[in-house]
């Protein structure tokens, strides 16, 4: 299986259970790795394999216009677009809170799911 990765995304979102997280969108940090056929690369045709400018646009639009209390939540509801609108096969996403903590740089989730 061949592999899309994008690394270290920064979208805002509306995501926390807490006031502060509550009253205004924060920064996440996502990095999301898919599973894309083989056809793709052995055809070496676009229509083959999994746009990645399409799941980046995709993503932020969905969490733009979506609110969600956990991570984990978050994190499950894209890798369900991935897995059921993109087809993937296998999908590995962290997403990371960034300095929501005096002294922590990120604070996040990992998730893996397939098919």
């Amino acid at each position: 299986m061949d592999f899309i990765f994008i690394d270290d995304m920064r979208v805002e979102a509306h995501v926390g259970i807490f006031p502060r997280e509550q009253a205004a969108a924060q920064t996440l940090e996502i990095s999301l790795t898919f599973g894309v056929p083989d056809a793709a690369a052995r055809n070496d045709d676009i229509a083959d394999t999994i746009r990645y400018d399409t799941v980046i646009e995709r993503i932020r639009a969905e969490l733009a216009a979506r609110r969600f209390n956990l991570l984990e939540t978050l994190g499950e509801f894209v890798i369900g677009l991935m897995l059921e609108e993109f087809g993937a096969p296998w999908v590995k996403i962290s997403i990371a809170k960034l300095g929501i903590m005096k002294g922590v740089r990120r604070v996040g989730v990992q998730i893996e799911r397939s098919r």
